[in-house]
Order: structure tokens, then C-alpha cells, then sequence
């Protein structure tokens, strides 16, 4: 039996295409159906290389029995997460009403109308106690159904109303340098002491914290904070949490000492991490990074996947992380784990931002060669009819999922980065366009308006910024570059709005935090103008700690200027000077390499 998945653009939905489970793809069909018929809909969410979502797969949803009674009793929809993280979203914020082990697969129990009325995460085939069986509940949902529907209903829509009165924000001051120092001595009490990072088992990298941690003001006001971050990056880099052999972190470790690693490896925490490693100046970090990157994660069409899987086939079975525990000749002989070919385009945003970042500063020009492909394949694959951009794109066909204000935010800040690398302006024209869109509102997921469910702001980071962070980074770019202020202004604003939930709660809003601390002192920005950007003067710059480092030609720096980017205007008049300025006032332009101050508090 093939149902509705395998037609499909993602690879999550095609690997239940086989399932004698009635799947639908999350659409209107599958509402349609399920006012149709007066049934519950039983919406299954995650991703392809979620490992507990492929154990729950083979248990339940590929056995004749257990398929039988779902689509008897409900609507089935599966779910990509990382194609629609605003469904995601608003389901797993439903979900902590019902349970406090959030995760993934999440089974969502709504009525025909989307609206949640029982949720959990993963269940077995078999009564584990206190754990029921998958068959357990879904008997017990459609008891409640059928036989308490009115108190069923009446709890779906306090739910809803609940997370709609919970998205609303109260405004207050931009945080001071006092404030958010106080926030990173707040992240920095919860480090293990012992083993590094922050908390116990399991242990994520946090890369949005170390972000923040990493901030010029936390490193002047907070020494101790910063030092937290930095014992962090170098306790993952020496663990299993990182793959010795091809570079990439993996995405946490089940126990406290950064052993036992969850294998797969995601775009998101590796573009990430590769910018924390090259803030510390951990180039053998940086660089393994960027050949995972490259090498694994990169596609044909010139993005980048979603992930790679923990899960491979050896001497003929599924095992997970076995691929990853050989050595390089052990590996020879084996074929990887999958890699999730989704080109994401936030997630590219991130990657496009780092390679272009680090390329720059390392005198890797492949690296900047991978950004400028990625960000060709996104700007070109991951359109709609209208072009407008949308979610994701696989092998070059545009998904229907509408790109989220995180999707747009990093997109533009990672063109930024590469225009700024690369002395094209075009790319900070293209990224100031994006930025501007947002700023103007984009629509949300338009089945869950349909059905009046509010899908509040992704205001807290999860793996990568939160959606008012990442635009706000964004804005912050573009103003840095000269564009003017009513960037700074729209990042000031999307602080204020958020600035006392990410004070009380720093761990969940480091990219917020970053944004505010970033807010808080003037940038420093650096223009080369060269006919020689692997020059000694260039070099000099990308070594120095600055917000801005360009380097670009006579003719690149009057293009930027031309675009309206006033951070180069009057730079195009005179070749082999750098011009080192702070909030775009900036001192007499230097010609010798060593009297460009390194150090940000030389300036």
C-alpha cells in the first residue's frame, strides 16, 4: 500500500510512504476528511533524522494492526518539523498542557479543527509502566471522543486560548550593560565545573548561549561568564560529542561527561558552531567544521542538507551511530548514514554566514565558494510561483511551506556576510530587501489562520535563533553596513518587546541577548580598500576583533556606496588603506598593516 506521503517533498514524509497507516501530508485535505467524517485527527510530528521517530515508525506505524485501528478511529496527518516549524511550534506548546517530556516523534490528538486536546512524544508498541502502549492510548482517546466529546472540546479551546493569551508581549527598557551582565552570570552559574558546559544529562552544545557569552560586552564586563563559554567549546571539542574523523558535532550527549553522543549531525548546530570556534580562535575546531559542511552536508545543486542521520545499515541491520564509531578505514567500507537533503533556507542562511565568515578570516576561498553556491541554489530553488521565498526546497523543487520571519532574518544576515566577504554589494542589496520584507510582516501558517489557532512568535531559541532574534540580527547587520537608522531602530524595537522574558530566563534567549548586548556599544567596522585582498593590509584586518571586515576594491566600495550602504562612501578615492572606525566615526585612514590595532579596546 502507497497512501498520499510519497509524492511528497520531504524525505521524512517519504520514508512512511509504505506505512499502512492512511497518511495525509499536513494540508486541508486532511481537515477536510476529518470534519468530514467527525473524527479526531491524530497529527504525528518530526523529522528524518530523529532516531526515536524511526523506532516508533517500525513498532507502530508499519504494523497492519495497530495502522488498522488509526485509520478507523482518526484522521492521520504527518508532519515534517523542520518544513513547517510553525506547526511544530504551536503543537508542541499544546503538547506541555499534557506532558512534560517534550521531544520528538510528537503525536498530537486535535479536533477536526486542529485543536489540541491530548498530546505526547513517543510510545511503545507494549505497556512499559508507568509508560501505556501506543494502542492504549489511542483507545483511550477515542473512549473520550466518543463518549466525553463536549469536555474533550472544552479543553482543546482553553488550551488554545491559553498559548494565545501566553504570545502576547510586554514591552520594557533595552537592557543596560549592568542587566546583561547579570544575565551571563546567570548562564554561567549553571556550568558543570567538572565536565564543562552547562547542566547535566543530556548535554547540548547551546551554541545560541555561547553566542551571547561570546559578545564584547560580556568579554569586558563578565570575564568569568566568557571564560564559561570558552571551557564549554573546548570540553565539546575534546569529546565524543565531536566526530574525530569528519568534524562535525553531533547533536547532544546522553550523559553529563559529553559521552554516549544522540549521533545525528545537524546544519544548524554545526553553522553555528563553526562561528564560536572561530570567535575563540580555535582553528582546528573551525576548520573540521567546514569539511563537514562541505563535504557531507553539501549537495549537487550548491546548498546544503538538513542533517545526517544517526542511523546506517551494517552487515545488514539498522544501527545507530555504529557508522560513526570506525575509524576512517573502518568507515571506508560503509555507506554513510543518509543525509537529509532538504535545502532549508534559514538553516542555509546560518551555514551561507559562517563558511563566508570563516573563509574570509582563514584564506580559505573554497569556503566563501560554498557560501555563494548555497546562495545561488536558495535564492533561485526556494521560490514559489510568486516568487516569493519559501521554506525549503529538495533537489531543486520549492516546497509549499511558507518561510518563516527566522528563515528570512538568517537568510539576510548570512548575504550580508558573504557580500561583505566576497566585496559584492549585490548580496547586501538582495539581503536589505529580504530584511525589508519582514520588517513588513509575512503571513503565518495559513491552515492553522484558517482555523483561527494563533501561532505565536518563536520568541525563545531552540537550536537555532528564535524568530524575533534572527530578524533583529539582521536589521542590526544592515545598520552596521550603513543603511541606515531605521534598522538600528527596528532591532531596538524587537528588543524591547522581549528583553524582560530573555532577562528572566537567559538560557532560552541567548540570540536575543546577543542582539541587545551588541545594542549596548558602538560597532567597530573595518574598510579595506585594496587591489590585493590577500594583501598584508587585508590579513591585518581579518585578525582584528571588529563587527565589520571588508575588504574590497575601489570599484566594489563605490558599488556599495551606490547601493546606499554609507559605511563606504568616500572610500573609493584612494587604494591600499584601511579605515578603522567606531560607530562610523573613524580615525585617519592607516596604510601599514601594524598600525591596525588587533584589539577592539585599542581603538
Amino acid at each position: 500500500m502507497t497512501n498520499r506521503l510519497a509524492d511528497t517533498l520531504s524525505p521524512y514524509l517519504r520514508a512512511h510512504a509504505e506505512n499502512p497507516v492512511d497518511w495525509y501530508p499536513w494540508g486541508e485535505e486532511a481537515f477536510a476528511e476529518a470534519q468530514r467524517r467527525d473524527v479526531p485527527l491524530m497529527i504525528s510530528i518530526g523529522y528524518s533524522t530523529c532516531h526515536w521517530c524511526h523506532v516508533m515508525a517500525r513498532e507502530s506505524f508499519a504494523d497492519p494492526e495497530t495502522a488498522a485501528i488509526v485509520n478507523r478511529d482518526f484522521v492521520a496527518a504527518k508532519v515534517d518539523r523542520e518544513e513547517h516549524p510553525e506547526v511544530d511550534g504551536v503543537y508542541m506548546a499544546a503538547a506541555s498542557a499534557f506532558t512534560q517530556n517534550l521531544g520528538w516523534p510528537l503525536t498530537v490528538f486535535a479536533t477536526p479543527r486542529g485543536r489540541t486536546f491530548f498530546a505526547g512524544t513517543y510510545w511503545p508498541p507494549e505497556s512499559r509502566p508507568p509508560m501505556p502502549s501506543f494502542r492504549e492510548v489511542l483507545a483511550a482517546v477515542q473512549e473520550a471522543w466518543t463518549h466525553r466529546r463536549a469536555q474533550a472540546e472544552e479543553s482543546a479551546d482553553a488550551v488554545t486560548e491559553a498559548l494565545a493569551r501566553a504570545a502576547e508581549t510586554t514591552p520594557s527598557d533595552l537592557p543596560d550593560t549592568a542587566a546583561l551582565a547579570g544575565a551571563a552570570s546567570a548562564i554561567a552559574d549553571r556550568e558543570d565545573r567538572e565536565h564543562g558546559g552547562f547542566g547535566g544529562a543530556p548535554k547540548f552544545p547551546v551554541a545560541t548561549v555561547l553566542r551571547f557569552l561570546q559578545a564584547p560586552l560580556v568579554r569586558r564586563e563578565n570575564a568569568a561568564a566568557a571564560a564559561a563559554g570558552r571551557r564549554a567549546l573546548a570540553a565539546m571539542a575534546a569529546s565524543d560529542l565531536r566526530d574525530g574523523v569528519e568534524g562535525g558535532f553531533f547533536r547532544y550527549a546522553t550523559q553529563r561527561d559529553w559521552t554516549v553522543p544522540h549521533y545525528e549531525r545537524m546544519l544548524t548546530d554545526n553553522a553555528q558552531l563553526l562561528d564560536v570556534a572561530l570567535d575563540e580562535r580555535d582553528e582546528p575546531t573551525a576548520r573540521g567544521i567546514a569539511g563537514f559542511l562541505t563535504d557531507v552536508l553539501g549537495r549537487e545543486g550548491g546548498g546544503f542538507g538538513a542533517a545526517q542521520d544517526s542511523e546506517s545499515w551494517i552487515d545488514g541491520e539498522r544501527s545507530e551511530g555504529g557508522y560513526y564509531l570506525r575509524d576512517p578505514a573502518g568507515r571506508r567500507g560503509l555507506e554513510p548514514p543518509a543525509v537529509d537533503g532538504k535545502v532549508i533556507t534559514g538553516w542555509n542562511g546560518l551555514a551561507i554566514a559562517a563558511l563566508a565568515r570563516a573563509g574570509a578570516r582563514l584564506g580559505e576561498a573554497s569556503w566563501v565558494g560554498a557560501a555563494r553556491r548555497a546562495a545561488d541554489a536558495v535564492l533561485t530553488a526556494n521560490r514559489d510561483a510568486r516568487d516569493a521565498l519559501v521554506r525549503a526546497s529538495l533537489d531543486g523543487a520549492a516546497s509549499a511551506a511558507v518561510a518563516t520571519p527566522s528563515d528570512l532574518g538568517l537568510l539576510a544576515d548570512g548575504l550580508f556576510a558573504l557580500s561583505v566577504a566576497t566585496g559584492e554589494a549585490a548580496w547586501a542589496s538582495t539581503a536589505l530587501s529580504i530584511v525589508d520584507q519582514a520588517l513588513d510582516g509575512i503571513a503565518g501558517d495559513p491552515l492553522l489562520s484558517a482555523q483561527g489557532i494563533a501561532s505565536s512568535p518563536d520568541q525563545t531559541d531552540g537550536d537555532l535563533p528564535s524568530g524575533p532574534a534572527a530578524l533583529a540580527q539582521a536589521a542590526l547587520t544592515a545598520w552596521r553596513l550603513g543603511a541606515g537608522a531605521r534598522y538600528r531602530d527596528a532591532a531596538v524595537s524587537v528588543v524591547h518587546a522581549y528583553a524582560a522574558s530573555a532577562l528572566s530566563q537567559p538560557f532560552a534567549h541567548g540570540s536575543l541577548l546577543r542582539v541587545a548586548a551588541d545594542l549596548v556599544d558602538p560597532p567597530r567596522q573595518i574598510v579595506v580598500v585594496t587591489d590585493e585582498p590577500g594583501g598584508a593590509l587585508a590579513r591585518a584586518a581579518h585578525r582584528a576583533d571588529a563587527d565589520v571586515i571588508a575588504v574590497v576594491s575601489p570599484a566594489q566600495a563605490e558599488a556599495f556606496a551606490a547601493a546606499g550602504f554609507e559605511l563606504f562612501d568616500g572610500r573609493a578615492g584612494a587604494t591600499g588603506l584601511a579605515y578603522d572606525c567606531r560607530g562610523f566615526a573613524c580615525r585617519l585612514p592607516v596604510s601599514d598593516p601594524d598600525e591596525l590595532s588587533r584589539e577592539r579596546g585599542d581603538v
